[in-house]
């Protein structure tokens, strides 16, 4: 049977929020600028009751090198997550994780361990391409009724840009 339970980082304004409690980890982008290894995110241990805090607690490496991971966000929001609206049942879980140079999506699951995350589906830059009609993702925004992903360019412009 179907639970119907609100996400608990429901906040119904961002003043519910602040007096929420903290967030305990950090998902964070580490890359090399040399582009000769592959991209990862860090998680980063924010409690300063922590014995571990400020230090990297896991990593997840992607399997390309090259993505350039950039403003990724959650599946889910506040508004996705109140408990009227359609979508009470979802929960703040995965990452989605853009790669400005290399047009792929990430999607990293952050359970049952959040200190080990994985990734659970991957948006190659075709099936983005054909599917959108952009390439280059930059920002991840969720909201009440879906993700939503800016993009910098269409699959002509990177053709012409290349020439």
């Amino acid at each position: 049977m179907a639970t119907w339970k609100p996400d608990p980082s429901f906040y119904p304004s961002p003043r519910f929020a602040a007096k929420g409690p903290r967030e305990t980890l950090a998902y964070l982008a580490t890359f090399d600028p040399e582009r000769k290894t592959p991209d990862k995110i860090a998680v980063v241990d924010v409690d300063p009751a922590s014995p571990t805090f400020t230090k990297i607690v896991g990593k997840l490496s992607m399997p390309d090198t090259g993505d350039e991971l950039h403003h990724f966000g959650w599946n889910a929001c506040s508004s996705c997550l109140c408990p009227n609206a359609p979508h009470p049942h979802m929960e703040r879980r995965y990452l989605v994780v853009p790669g400005l140079r290399s047009s792929r999506i990430h999607i990293v699951d952050t359970q049952p361990d959040p200190k080990r995350p994985v990734i659970v589906k991957t948006i190659e830059p075709d099936e983005l391409a054909e599917k959108t009609g952009y390439t280059r993702p930059h920002t991840v925004h969720c909201g009440p009724d879906g993700i939503y992903i800016t993009a910098l360019e269409t699959p002509k412009a990177k053709r012409l840009a290349a020439c």
